[in-house]
């Protein structure tokens, strides 16, 4: 069984979540994609692993969000994929992956890390 884990270690929910990954025996890749950004046509596969739009990986409360110009529609999840990649401290943390199934979870709580680790 495979795992990746979006990471950011400055994060507390981040950093949660992959302590409950490894407390399950799970060692997954992790992706500090502050460092190593996905490119827009990993963040909309992302959105369709965990069964949402696009605009829901955007946190919004972020500075960035708030203050962006360049934003585009909301419901376009092409052009915002695209501005999320050039954005990606925006994007909701952390998210994990069974690259098995090719399910995915948003952390926030890390608790639902545990809808996709093995019992």
């Amino acid at each position: 069984m495979t795992f990746t884990i979006y990471h950011n270690p400055r994060c507390s929910k981040s950093r949660k979540t992959l302590e409950l990954i490894a407390n399950a025996g799970v060692s997954p890749q992790v992706v500090r994609y502050l460092e190593s950004p996905p490119g827009a046509d990993r963040i909309r596969e992302l959105a369709v692993m965990i069964g949402v739009p696009v605009s829901d990986l955007l946190r919004r409360n972020e500075d960035e969000f708030r203050n962006a110009a360049d934003l585009p529609d909301l419901d376009d999840d092409v052009s915002l994929a695209a501005w999320l990649a050039r954005h990606p401290r925006v994007m909701q943390r952390p998210i994990v992956i069974d690259d098995a199934t090719g399910v995915a979870v948003v952390g926030r709580p890390p608790e639902n890390v545990m809808e996709i680790l093995p019992s």
